[in-house]
């Protein structure tokens, strides 16, 4: 994708996104689901955590992580295209009295070099699909290895190409939802709050392979491979039984093939090389 046209994506999707600002948490806050998903998210970060990090969150939306990692002992610096979610963050910071452990910027992670705060960081943590608004992924990618100390971590839930549950919305002829991650350079059209952006969807080996040179993978995990994805609404309030059998197997199953990359999202960590 040329660059022009991918900062005009990023751009409607930030602007996107900050329409849906002042009402993303009480949307979402409350999904019995969203709330399994970030609880994965963090379980699994807070594997490799050390005490005291200094983290980079891309994407940071409106400060949900940024302010727990916070509250955990961390220094967060909460990155994020769309201002409008940036401001309910930067609320959210002054009213628990937080402003010495999360800072933020407003910065595309295409343009990370912009950063006035370049760190080096013991962490970067992009959650919930942030990086699947870009179709510039290896100018994002070609950018940690600067911002991510020697032995330091990355952490990326991103949305891969094949999902279980959508190819089964097949079944319901729901063709479109069960085919639109197979877009490939063009990307699939998304829309959040009436306004139109572009999405696409990465592969694990597409990330790895592009970071090989300073990074090891050391994780992979499939999330919403089994649990049903947030957007199949009351699912876990209407099967509470169902509910907890799915959440019991993914977590035995999650970082085996094939679960690890057709669920919903995957969970990809990697560290950087001491010496690269």
């Amino acid at each position: 994708m040329k660059n022009a046209d991918a900062v005009i994506q990023e751009k409607r999707a930030g602007q996107a996104f900050g329409r849906q600002a002042p009402v993303f948490d009480t949307i979402y806050g409350s999904d019995r689901i969203v709330q399994y998903k970030r609880k994965r998210v963090r379980d699994h970060v807070e594997q490799w955590l050390r005490p005291g990090s200094h983290i980079l969150e891309l994407n940071a939306g409106t400060g949900e992580d940024a302010i727990y990692f916070a509250q955990k002992g961390h220094r967060v610096h909460a990155t994020d295209i769309s201002t409008g979610m940036l401001e309910i963050l930067a609320k959210k910071v002054e009213e628990k009295g937080m402003s010495a452990q999360v800072t933020n910027a407003c910065c595309s992670f295409t343009n990370l070099e912009a950063l006035e705060e370049k760190g080096p960081y013991d962490y970067l943590f992009s959650n919930f699909a942030g990086l699947n608004c870009t179709g510039n992924i290896h100018k994002v990618l070609s950018s940690f290895e600067k911002l991510v100390k020697p032995g330091g971590y990355i952490t990326l839930v991103v949305l891969p190409r094949f999902c279980l549950w959508e190819t089964l919305l097949l079944l319901k002829g729901k063709f479109r939802t069960a085919f639109r991650r197979w877009s490939g350079k063009t990307g699939t059209k998304a829309k959040v709050e009436g306004l139109p952006f572009r999405c696409w969807y990465y592969q694990p080996a597409t990330i790895t392979r592009a970071l090989q040179k300073d990074f090891d993978k050391i994780a992979l995990e499939g999330l919403c491979t089994l649990v049903p994805p947030s957007y199949i609404e009351g699912f876990a309030e209407k099967h509470p039984r169902w509910f907890q059998r799915l959440v019991k197997w993914e977590d035995k199953w999650k970082r085996h093939w094939p679960w690890r990359s057709t669920g919903d999202y995957y969970i990809l960590t990697l560290q950087r090389k001491e010496f690269s």
